[in-house]
């Protein structure tokens, strides 16, 4: 049996997709209440784990997914797209997000949602995005040899641990098992986040 996925769209048909996903995306994010900046950074104040385990638990679903389909013979993973990785700047640039994350309270996505629903500290986050944006572009020219620093080529765990696909998922959802009760234990039993603040809320 051939493989169904990845699909072959069209350019007309493949946006049409884009923006029926883009659109359920950032209603669930909003029905997950993550258009707020006070829940989005209540894990950095070990008071509220949403964000952890929203995202950790779609990761897995999504890795499980991706995972049974290949089994199953639907989908062809060596069709699917991995960029390459550049170690140093995806860490700065991670170190960068996470600040600006826990700063502004808000991602790149999360912001779009704010802004969607109306709240102004979301469209100040995302019109400083795209001024970041222009001023990446400008910049880019004389930060070019860093951005194209610590090549490691398109890197899977599986190759970066010398493990098969099964075990990597495994260990994936194990951690996550494992944070999602790390993240249960804060809130009620070490109560982190009162006794770090002295209060409830």
């Amino acid at each position: 049996m051939s493989a169904v996925f990845p699909l072959t769209l069209s350019t007309g048909f493949f946006i049409f997709v884009s923006l029926v996903l883009g659109f359920f995306f950032g209603f669930f994010l909003e029905r997950a209440g993550f258009s707020s900046a006070l829940r989005l950074t209540g894990q950095f104040y070990f008071r509220d784990w949403s964000v952890l385990r929203v995202m950790f638990g779609a990761i897995v679903v999504a890795m499980l997914g991706l995972g049974w389909l290949s089994v199953a013979g639907l989908l062809d993973m060596g069709a699917v797209y991995i960029p390459e990785m550049f170690l140093w700047p995806q860490i700065a640039g991670g170190v960068l997000l996470g600040a600006g994350f826990a700063l502004g309270g808000y991602c790149p996505g999360t912001s779009v949602v704010a802004a969607a629903t109306g709240k102004l500290d979301g469209l100040f986050f995302l019109l400083g995005i795209f001024a970041g944006i222009f001023m990446f572009g400008a910049m880019e020219p004389a930060i070019h040899g860093f951005n194209g620093s610590g090549s490691r080529g398109a890197l899977t765990l599986p190759q970066l641990f010398d493990a098969t696909n099964g075990v990597v998922a495994f260990g994936v959802t194990a951690a996550a098992l494992a944070a999602f009760a790390v993240a249960e234990l804060s809130e009620s039993r070490w109560r982190l986040f009162e006794k770090t603040y002295g209060r409830t809320k």
